[in-house]
């Protein structure tokens, strides 16, 4: 049985849970394509009131790319460089590692947006190290 796309996921990362989800967003120019594509990946720390969620935005531009077709859905990365799916828990672990390593708190009771593009190589490295079982 497939899994809702939109149903929040749990993510255990040293005895903190967090709730996740990934959005995808878009405007529709006329003849119906697309264009300034993002996704946005939520991580609202466990249980809830114990701190502001973080929010990691993909937006597509030059050298990078956004998921939705032709691309896999959840699929960012650079042309020539790191990628990673953030369907996958490996990868959000691994961009909630970096965000706490460039100083997010989880315990801020504010909610914090940031850039994920800085955060993608050290991600898609610490992905590809973990292996088919993950982190």
């Amino acid at each position: 049985m497939p899994r809702r796309s939109k149903k929040p996921r749990r993510l255990i990362v040293d005895g903190l849970a967090y709730l996740w989800t990934l959005r995808h967003s878009h405007r529709v120019l006329d003849g119906g394509r697309s264009a300034d594509c993002r996704e946005t990946l939520t991580l609202y720390p466990q249980p809830a009131g114990t701190g502001g969620p973080l929010c990691i935005v993909f937006a597509e531009g030059p050298g990078r790319y956004v998921g939705g077709f032709p691309m896999g859905s959840g699929d960012v990365g650079y042309v020539r460089g790191g990628s990673l799916n953030l369907h996958e828990p490996g990868a959000v672990r691994a961009l909630l590692d970096a965000a706490s390593a460039r100083g997010w708190q989880p315990g801020a009771p504010q909610s914090v947006e940031v850039d994920g593009w800085p955060l993608l190589e050290a991600a898609a490295a610490q992905a590809g190290d973990a292996g088919p079982e993950g982190p």
